[in-house]
Parts: C-alpha cells; sequence; structure tokens
C-alpha cells in the first residue's frame, strides 16, 4: 500500500522547523566539516586528481583537448575519480548533517563530532552508494552525449564557435531544436530515477543497510508518491539557488548605496568597508549553510514520514552552549572578518591595462581586415589581434577559418588557394553595403598600417603539419619588418617622423599567439626577442604548465585571483578574452588582468576614462560591488 505523500506547504513546514530546532548543532557539524574538507579532503583530491591528470603527459588548454584526452582510459579514469570524489564528499555532509537531525541530544558539540565520526565510518557504504547512483546516472548520459555530439557534428561542425556564439546562426536554432526533445527525455528519466533513489542515503545512514540495499528500501518508501517528492524536490531546489543571490541583491540594495555617501578619507573608508563586507560574508555564509542544511532535512523529513509515520525529528532538550560552541561560533565570525579584510586589503586601485582588439574592431568591421584594423586604431586599442594563415604558396595572410565559407559562401580551403585567388574574394559583403568589396589582406600590409600607431598580436592558425613552416614565414616577415622600419627612421628627419615609422625592436609591440606549445617553442627558437602568447579555454589544474610563455590569454570566465595571484607568482602577463561587457571589463580589471581582449575597444577605452575620473572611495566601492555580483 503507498505512503501518503505530505503536500509542499506541509513539508517545508516541517523542514522549516526542524532546521530552527536544530540549528546549533547544525551549525556546529557544518563548522566541523568545513573545517576537515578545506584542510584534508579537498587538498588530498586535488593533489591526486592533478597527479593524475600529469600523467595523460599532455596539455589541456582547449576544449578539443580536454575531450581527446577524455576518451582516453587515463582521460575516463580522471573523470571518473573527479565524479567520485566530488560526489563522495557531498555524501558525507549530508550524512552527517542527517544523523545530527534524527539524533537529539543535549550536547551540540558532542552531537555534531559524533555525527561526523559515524559520517567517516560509513565511508566504504557511501562510496558505493555514490558510486551506484551516479554511475547509473552517467550511464543514462551516454546515448543523449553521443546523440548531442553527433549533432553538433553535422549541424555546427563546420562554424567558428566564436561565431555561432556572437552571431546565433539559424544552424544554431535547428541544433537546439534538435536535441530539445532528447535532452526533455533524458532529464525527465533522470529526474524520476533520482526521486525514486532519494531516501537511500537515510535508509543506509540511519538504517545501516548496504548500498543496494538502501535503493531498494528507498523505491519501496518512495513508490506512490513520487510526484508530490519531485514537486517537494523541485521547490526546495529553486528556494536553496534562489536564497543566497535573492539575499546579496537585497544586501547590494539596501547597504551598497550607504558607502557612497563616505567621506573620501582612507581613515573612514577602510573600517566601514571592512564591516560591510563582514556583515555580507555572514549573510552569503548563513544563505549558503541553511541551503545545505535544508537539502539534508528534507531528506529526512520524508524518511521519517514515509518509514516511521513521524513528521519531522523531535526537537532536542533545551540547553545552553558550552564554551566550546560558543568558540566555534566565535571562529565562523572570525573567519568572515578575515576574508573580509582581505578583500579590503587586496583592494588596489588599478586603472592601467592593454586594450587589444580582437580581430580589429571586429563589431564595427568585418574581422581581420584592413578597414577593422584601421577602426582599432581610431578606437583606441594597444594592441590589435589578427590570425595568420598560409596560401598554397606560402604567403601569410589574415584570416580566422580553414575555408572562405562562412565569410564569402566559399567552401575552398585557404590553404589550397594562392595569393591572386584570394585577392580577388570578398569579405566584406556579409558585413554591410559599405564594406563591399573588401579583401583579404596580407601581414605585410597589417604590419605596415600599425607602424608608430599600435601593436599587433599574430595568432598562428597553421594547417595540421605545417606549423614550422608558418613560423619560419611569420618570423622572416617579422625580421624585414625591422629592417623596414630601421631604414624609416634613418631616413626621418625629426622625432615625429621616426616615431611614425615605429619601433625597429619589435618584442614589445609585436606579440606571436598560439594554442600550441610546439609552436611557441618554435617561435621562440627562431625569434627569442618576440613576446610569446597562449591562447588557453581551460585551465585545470596539473593540466597547464606556468612556463614557456611571456603571456597567458585565458577565457575571461577561467580567470579568477587565484589566477591573477599565479601570473605574478610567475612573472608572465595575464589577458582576458574576449569580453564586450563593460561590466564584466571592470570586474576583470579590479581583479588585476594586464589586459583584456575584446571585439569593443572604443568601449573599454571609455571605461578605462571613465574609471580614472573616479576618486579612490568611489573605485573601492566599484570593486566592492562586482566583488558582491561575483
Amino acid at each position: 500500500m503507498p505512503h501518503k505523500m505530505p503536500t509542499t506547504p506541509r513539508l517545508s513546514g516541517d523542514v522549516l522547523r526542524s532546521l530552527k530546532h536544530h540549528l546549533r548543532p547544525l551549525i556546529a557539524f557544518h563548522a566541523f566539516f568545513t573545517l576537515l574538507a578545506s584542510s584534508l579532503l579537498l587538498p588530498a583530491a586535488g593533489w591526486g586528481l592533478a597527479s593524475m591528470l600529469g600523467r595523460l603527459d599532455r596539455p589541456l588548454i582547449t576544449l578539443q583537448a580536454l575531450l581527446e584526452a577524455l576518451w582516453t582510459p587515463g582521460g575516463m579514469a580522471w573523470l571518473l575519480a573527479t565524479l567520485a570524489v566530488t560526489f563522495l564528499i557531498l555524501y558525507l555532509q549530508q550524512a552527517g548533517m542527517t544523523l545530527v537531525a534524527v539524533r537529539p541530544r543535549d550536547n551540540h558539540l558532542r552531537l555534531a563530532a559524533e555525527a561526523l565520526w559515524h559520517s567517516l565510518r560509513r565511508l566504504p557504504a557511501l562510496s558505493g552508494l555514490a558510486l551506484l547512483q551516479v554511475g547509473t546516472q552517467l550511464l543514462l548520459m551516454l546515448p543523449v552525449a553521443g546523440i548531442v555530439v553527433t549533432l553538433h557534428g553535422r549541424l555546427l561542425g563546420d562554424l567558428d564557435p566564436y561565431y555561432v556564439q556572437q552571431v546565433l546562426p539559424p544552424a544554431l536554432w535547428a541544433f537546439l531544436a534538435t536535441i530539445a526533445p532528447v535532452i526533455l527525455g533524458w532529464g525527465a528519466l533522470a529526474a524520476a530515477l533520482y526521486t525514486r533513489w532519494h531516501l537511500a542515503l537515510p535508509a543506509l545512514i540511519l538504517e545501516g543497510l548496504g548500498p543496494l540495499h538502501a535503493l531498494k528500501r528507498s523505491a519501496r518508501l518512495t513508490h506512490g508518491c513520487r510526484r508530490g517528492i519531485a514537486a517537494s524536490i523541485l521547490v526546495l531546489l529553486a528556494t536553496i539557488l534562489a536564497l543566497p543571490l535573492g539575499v546579496g541583491a537585497l544586501f547590494d540594495a539596501l547597504f551598497t548605496p550607504l558607502l557612497g555617501h563616505l567621506p573620501e578619507r582612507r581613515e573612514i573608508l577602510l573600517p566601514a568597508m571592512l564591516g560591510y563586507v563582514t556583515a555580507y560574508g555572514l549573510v552569503t555564509l548563513a544563505a549558503v549553510f541553511v541551503g545545505i542544511a535544508a537539502n539534508a532535512l528534507l531528506g529526512s523529513c520524508l524518511y521519517l514520514r514515509l518509514a516511521h509515520r513521524e513528521p519531522r525529528p523531535p526537537a532536542p532538550p533545551s540547553a545552553h552552549p558550552g564554551r566550546l560552541a560558543w568558540g566555534v561560533e566565535l571562529g565562523v565570525l572570525a573567519f568572515a572578518i578575515a576574508q573580509a579584510w582581505w578583500v579590503v586589503q587586496g583592494s588596489t586601485i588599478r586603472e592601467e591595462v592593454d586594450n587589444i582588439a580582437h580581430r580589429g574592431s571586429s563589431m564595427v568591421a568585418p574581422e581581420n581586415t584592413l578597414p577593422a584594423i584601421e577602426q582599432a586604431i581610431h578606437d583606441g586599442a594597444d594592441l590589435i589581434e589578427v590570425d595568420a594563415r598560409l596560401t598554397a604558396e606560402d604567403e601569410v595572410v589574415l584570416y580566422h577559418d580553414t575555408t572562405l565559407s562562412r565569410l564569402a559562401g566559399d567552401d575552398r580551403r585557404i590553404a589550397d588557394l594562392e595569393h591572386d585567388v584570394l585577392d580577388g574574394v570578398d569579405v566584406g559583403s556579409w558585413f554591410g553595403d559599405p564594406f563591399v568589396g573588401t579583401r583579404i589582406p596580407d601581414l605585410e600590409e597589417a604590419l605596415v598600417k600599425v607602424r608608430g600607431r599600435a601593436g599587433l598580436v599574430i595568432e598562428l592558425k597553421p594547417d595540421p603539419g605545417h606549423g614550422q613552416r608558418l613560423v619560419d614565414r611569420v618570423v622572416t616577415l617579422l625580421e624585414a619588418e625591422a629592417r623596414a622600419r630601421r631604414d624609416c627612421r634613418d631616413r626621418a628627419s625629426d622625432g615625429v617622423g621616426r616615431a611614425a615609422c615605429g619601433a625597429p625592436d619589435l618584442s614589445s609591440g609585436i606579440w606571436l599567439a598560439a594554442q600550441s606549445y610546439e609552436l611557441l617553442d618554435e617561435v621562440a627558437r627562431r625569434a627569442p626577442g618576440v613576446r610569446r602568447m597562449l591562447l588557453a579555454q581551460l585551465t585545470l589544474r596539473g593540466a597547464l604548465p606556468r612556463h614557456g610563455y611571456d603571456v597567458l590569454a585565458l577565457r575571461h570566465n577561467r580567470i579568477d585571483e587565484r589566477e591573477v595571484r599565479l601570473a605574478q607568482h610567475h612573472g608572465y602577463a595575464l589577458m582576458a578574452w574576449t569580453v564586450n561587457d563593460p561590466t564584466r571589463m571592470s570586474r576583470l580589471i579590479d581583479l588585476g588582468v594586464d589586459g583584456i581582449i575584446t571585439d569593443r575597444p572604443a568601449s573599454l577605452r571609455r571605461l578605462l576614462a571613465e574609471r580614472r575620473s573616479l576618486g579612490d572611495g568611489a573605485l573601492l566601492l566599484l570593486k566592492l560591488r562586482h566583488w558582491l555580483r561575483d
């Protein structure tokens, strides 16, 4: 006979009352577990996973390289180990909170310690449960992933990913419409299985069952009321996700404007902002804790109601916390203050970053063309990034893709065409009538265009097996450009004329970039004085060496305080790509990046001008606002 499922509002009330009654021991357990995880579990797991990843013996800096590595036996082992460690830590935390909730006693600290110890004793069983639950979900996901990858290759495989993100072509919508039913079907099946097994962890930790028997027990308990459980889970998950965001937004709306009225005096600004960040840290920690505890209590309340006809865990006897319990809670406060001090002290006022135009001003003119380069110079770019490829006769032209398909509607490959043929290709009509007839420039033209006006970042785009030839040709052209600049300066009659010729030392104004360590090594061998930039999409720990280049350009959403500290420690410059939103630009400047690669260099120039006009207090407030949003 199926069990009667309580309504979602009633179950939510049970969870909230349980949270209120067990708040102190749950806080103590959360503090103990966080200390154990941050000091032992996570560092050990991170070291082990980084060591395993290092054994793949290849740098993983692009998504394609990562996917290729994951299809190897070692890559699959790393992926499975990563998932196992992640979910095992989550299972340990949920198991401990479940024990805290259902075992009331008067000593909060002792109860938290016993829950942590008992959870660790059940580690083998929890590992087995995690393996069964997560492994089954992965098996369900495999055919779906295969279908998505296949459809992506057929519908979007020939398109540049950056073009797809920026233009949103019809092929993208066709791909999304095709995979939507597949994704929805998988989601429904995965959700049904998750609901069926939702009470396996309480059954394992409270009844002492093995992993397989716990899953069967959960299936019996949830039989006949899975829809109600699924609705309750969805409501809770939505609340957990919205709570930190809502609390942070409310705090920002209520208290951040008050800081704007503070006087521009550092002896007032720093204490005020320290208190502000401390309060925000405590509020955020509280919101995260409530979400984690509510998730564990939902399982406990459901289990007690369906297995024992009890609506919720009984309230513990009333007791005053001991000195040690107060010490734990004061430790949480001290942690929040320390975090606040670190944020305030790390609030460096920095306004100088390199403004790097991505393929020229590619939102205003066709990418990788002379009009885009000219526009980027007009927009205030310090450096202009272009893509270099070889033609059939080894001439170097500026073009991103392997074929002419995207910009000219022609399926021919750049490497198969001679320069004279490419010179007649129109790559401007797609952008707009003012650019009809715009042609593909060669590298020499770009070098002449930027002389004395801007720097150039040349990304090497070799066809397979032709990397060394491309490096040789580019370096030869750079050597010729250096000679031309020296001759120009010798002929110039004054300082203005010499400045227009450009610096003959190309090391500061001309950079070579690549997504390949081998290419950068070849650049170092052929032109040791030229700055080398590594372009990377990923920063997996243990897979990205911190040497062999002068500049690291990372996808902007991979950059955080740790990456900035690593760049400073290892002595390379850190660039973010590709950033077009002024708010994100400002946040990256606050983090301390050395440059920003953007399609909109004029927007970055205006942003820098606006920030330079602000006082120190306003800039610190701006930094805090960005920190809050992150």
